[in-house]
């Protein structure tokens, strides 16, 4: 069994951390850093898988609706002097795990303030989903835009549902996600209702699956032509704005406001 001598001097860390999108080559330098340095790393097991072959961190893999026991146990780790990771996919600031990290300490006890006093929280940024997709597809979000998840776990869905016809009514483009699963197929339906009582039939309309994987996976399909099937829990949707428009094989959303075909 291996022993491992904590330097003393060293302060006691809990970073939160986007691995980004999937492909390697899309992490930060500075999460590389926080990796190479860090004693445990804790998170839902599939990001937690991305690590096996980092024998000198201990692993924590839990389920993915466990996130605020999860953070609690993070940063008892880090309490005892160790520099632990709180892994998330793409940024761990969207719909992610720094959020759930400063919601418990938010509610801690005072016994657990006590404990996790000398624990130095930071948020090191990845590359997330929404950015990755629209990259690979132009630049569908050029102009005004915003992010909703999808996901009614922790909102109920008439709060989505407004979300989405008012961000339509707005005029933004949107980014959708965890659009639909297993357990919540009808996620993305309801919302497809939406698009298509407030959107004309033209509307473009991107799905990106696993992107920057090796089975990445991207359409373009004009809203008239879209069903809820497109989009599972690996896909990330991309509702463009009235004046999003194609070029070539790219999508892209003018940065001048109501700019007008040319003849």
């Amino acid at each position: 069994m291996r022993t491992e001598q904590l330097n003393p001097l060293s302060k006691a860390r809990l970073s939160v951390v986007g691995l980004g999108p999937g492909d390697d080559a899309l992490m930060t330098d500075q999460v590389r850093d926080a990796l190479a340095n860090a004693t445990d790393a804790f998170g839902y097991f599939p990001y937690v898988e991305r690590l096996s072959g980092l024998e000198h961190l201990r692993l924590h893999a839990s389920d993915n609706r466990e996130e605020l026991e999860r953070a609690r146990a993070a940063l008892d780790c880090a309490s005892e002097g160790r520099q632990v990771l709180m892994l998330s996919s793409g940024d761990p600031g969207v719909f992610a795990m720094a959020s759930a990290v400063f919601e418990v300490l938010d509610l801690a006890s005072a016994e657990e303030r006590e404990r996790w006093a000398g624990v130095d929280v930071q948020v090191l940024p990845g590359i997330t989903a929404m950015l990755a997709a629209a990259a690979r597809l132009g630049a569908p979000l050029g102009h005004d835009f915003c992010a909703i998840n999808l996901s009614d776990n922790l909102k109920p869905a008439a709060v989505i549902e407004r979300r989405v016809r008012l961000a339509v009514q707005a005029d933004f483009a949107m980014a959708f996600y965890n659009p639909s699963s297993a357990s919540r197929p009808e996620g993305f339906a309801r919302v497809l209702r939406v698009l298509k009582e407030e959107c004309e039939p033209g509307r473009l309309i991107c799905f990106a699956r696993n992107v920057s994987r090796a089975d990445e996976r991207l359409q373009v399909h004009a809203l008239e032509a879209v069903d809820a099937s497109m989009a599972d829990m690996r896909t990330l949707v991309i509702v463009g704005s009235s004046t999003t428009r194609r070029v070539g094989r790219h999508v892209y959303t003018p940065r001048s406001y109501g700019m007008q075909t040319r003849g």
